[in-house]
C-alpha cells in the first residue's frame, strides 16, 4: 500500500452532519455527480435507506422519514436535483438567528432577594384582603428569609425581614414581629441537608 494515498480526516473538508460519517457523505457526493437524474434518484433513495437503517431505534419518530430527506439535502448543499418525496427544508431557513430576548430593565432594589420576590410582593399588594391574602404574605417572607440566609449564613432577625417587605411593598403590607413569626433558620438547613441526602442516594 502506497502511504501517500492514506488520507486523514484533518485533510478533507468538515462534514456537515457528522453523525452519518465520512462513508454516507462520500455517496451523497457521489449522487450529485450522477449526470442521469433517473440513477440519481435511484442512489438518493438507496442513500436515505441506509441513513435510516444507521438509527433504526429512531424510526417512531413522527417525520422521521421527511427528516432523512431534509438531512439528504443539507449534506448535498441542496445541489441534489432529485424529485424529492415531501418539502424539505430551504438552505435560507436553515441557519436562521432566533430573536433577541429583550433583557429586563429596572434595578432589582435586593439583589439577594432577586427580581422574582419584587413581583410577587406587587401581586400580593393587589390582592384582596382576607385569609388568601395573608397566607400568600407569610410564604413571601419565609421565602424572603430563605433567600437572605442563603446569601448570608449567619443569622437573621425576623423584623428585618418584616422592614424590607413593609419598604417593597411602600408600606401596604406591615407584619408585626410580635404577631407573626416566621419559619427558624434551622428549618432552611435541615430543608438543604434533605436535599443533600436525597441526591447522595441517587447517585449512590
Amino acid at each position: 500500500m502506497n502511504m501517500d494515498d492514506l488520507k486523514y480526516n484533518t485533510q478533507e473538508r468538515p462534514l456537515l452532519l457528522p453523525e452519518y460519517g465520512r462513508s454516507v457523505q462520500n455517496m451523497v457526493d457521489y449522487a450529485v455527480s450522477i449526470p442521469d437524474r433517473a440513477e440519481r434518484q435511484r442512489c438518493a433513495n438507496t442513500i436515505v435507506d441506509i441513513m435510516g437503517n444507521m438509527f433504526p431505534h429512531l424510526r417512531d419518530i413522527p417525520d422521521f422519514n421527511h427528516k432523512l430527506w431534509d438531512h439528504l439535502a443539507i449534506m448535498a448543499d441542496f445541489k441534489l436535483d432529485i424529485d424529492y418525496p415531501c418539502d424539505i427544508v430551504r438552505k435560507d431557513t436553515l441557519c436562521t438567528r432566533p430573536d433577541n430576548i429583550s433583557y429586563p430593565k429596572g434595578a432589582i432594589r435586593y439583589r439577594h432577594y432577586g427580581r422574582g420576590v419584587q413581583e410577587l410582593v406587587a401581586k400580593a399588594v393587589d390582592y384582596p384582603e382576607g385569609e388568601e391574602r395573608q397566607r400568600l404574605v407569610l410564604l413571601i417572607a419565609n421565602h424572603m428569609k430563605k433567600c437572605f440566609l442563603a446569601w448570608n449564613k449567619d443569622v437573621v432577625d425576623d423584623q428585618k425581614i418584616f422592614d424590607d417587605l413593609r419598604e417593597y411593598s411602600n408600606g401596604a403590607i406591615d407584619l408585626d414581629a410580635e404577631e407573626v413569626h416566621l419559619w427558624d433558620q434551622k428549618m432552611f438547613g435541615q430543608q438543604r441537608k434533605g436535599k443533600q441526602g436525597k441526591r447522595r442516594q441517587k447517585n449512590g
